[in-house]
């Protein structure tokens, strides 16, 4: 009995020590000193981005008993995009590194994807996170990072170069047309959550000695084999001979397919090969066939590495596995689910995480300690006369 009572003595004695080196400004608070993250694995609903925190504790003795919490937001242009929070962590002295996984719902990607278009094609990540320690009388440690991410979907597609459109059928000769250039542009005027328009032109000559009567362009477009946009423009067209006509396609992409475009991206290590297929209906003499203007397709491939890190953490195809069970909060309005991990090293995954600083174009963190409670033209020249059936 003697024994517990001077155990419980100790303990209270403890405990005043560590209050008055609090009042006193004795001891520091646990700071975040790097952060790592990776994408860890993907499923047709959820993306698992892996974070390695590492965290500072300058006193003498470890925290922990519920006496250190981590809040963190991961946002893509001021999008939400995950947020997650984990209590209790205990930390000893000096760094510690601390493994969380966070789950990302895949319907973030279209709200996130109409930012990116309305900024030119540019996005800031970023990353707010802070450390409160309860035990240390609530003092937090405020830490903000952003990283820019830029693409350049459409920059090929403006061209000048001057090439031939044959239509491979028997009662015409080829080339039946040529295109002199050909421009492209997002329409960002009429950029909606469920559209992403694109104004597309071609200038096109018509070298025969009569005229084409061009009746639908139409179009298909593809990131990595899914087909975010197809359709064909409703006015028509007609070509005359030896002059040079612009086309307007006015196409589309559809963003609620964006997010089986996204699973796609990470599948193949973060790059998709973007393809624009166009048609030509034409009518002529009672007849009406289509042309494949295959001189003209256009295809760009687009590469990111968001965390600055895919040489690292490779992402690709995988087998199903179960997500860890965090406690912790996910993204908005998601849940849990089997998803397809990536190969990537092992590492010990608990709930929750954020993601990385990175290194890219931009990139700043700026921290913030506060002491206040828990608080978070041309024309080619070709005259010759066949048996077009176009007459």
């Amino acid at each position: 009995m003697g024994t517990l009572k001077t155990v419980g003595v100790l303990l209270v004695v403890a405990a005043a020590a560590v209050g008055g080196s609090v009042a006193l400004g004795v001891l520091g608070t646990p700071g975040v000193e790097s952060v790592d993250n990776h994408f860890a694995g993907v499923s047709n609903q959820t993306t698992t981005v892996a974070t390695a925190l590492t965290v500072n504790n300058p006193n003498p003795v470890g925290v922990q008993l519920g006496g250190v919490g981590i809040n963190y937001t991961i946002s893509m242009n001021g999008v939400e995009m995950a947020r997650g929070a984990k209590q209790g962590v205990g930390i000893g002295t000096g760094n510690s590194t601390l493994q969380f996984s966070t789950e990302m719902q895949n319907d973030r990607i279209p709200p996130w994807w109409v930012t990116h278009i309305d900024n030119g094609e540019t996005t800031t990540v970023g990353i707010d996170s802070a450390v409160t320690s309860s035990t240390l009388g609530g003092r937090s440690v405020s830490v903000s990072q952003e990283r820019t991410i830029e693409t350049d979907l459409l920059g090929q597609f403006n061209a000048t170069e001057t090439r031939p459109v044959e239509a491979d059928q028997p009662l015409v000769s080829d080339p039946v047309l040529y295109i002199n250039e050909t421009r492209g542009a997002w329409d960002q005027g009429n950029l909606t959550q469920s559209e992403t328009p694109l104004d597309l032109g071609f200038d096109v000559y018509n070298p025969k000695p009569y005229p084409y009567t061009i009746t639908k362009v139409g179009y298909t477009i593809r990131m990595n084999d899914v087909t975010v946009g197809e359709g064909e423009t409703d006015r028509g067209y007609v070509l005359s001979p030896g002059e040079e006509t612009t086309l307007e396609a006015n196409t589309a992409i559809q963003n609620e397919n964006l997010d089986r475009w996204w699973v796609s991206h990470l599948q193949r290590n973060q790059r998709t090969d973007l393809y624009i297929d166009f048609y030509l209906v034409l009518e002529g003499g009672g007849e009406q066939f289509r042309v494949d203007l295959d001189s003209i397709d256009y295809q760009q491939e687009i590469e990111t590495d968001i965390f600055g890190n895919k040489a690292q953490y490779p992402t690709g195809n995988g087998t199903s596995a179960e997500p860890d069970d965090g406690s912790g909060d996910e993204s908005p309005d998601g849940d849990e689910e089997t998803e397809t991990p990536t190969p990537t090293p092992t590492e010990t995954e608990t709930d929750d995480g954020l993601l990385s600083d990175g290194e890219t174009e931009t990139e700043t963190a700026t921290a913030t300690e506060t002491e206040t409670t828990e608080t978070e033209t041309a024309t080619p020249t070709e005259t010759e006369t066949d048996d077009g059936l176009l007459g």
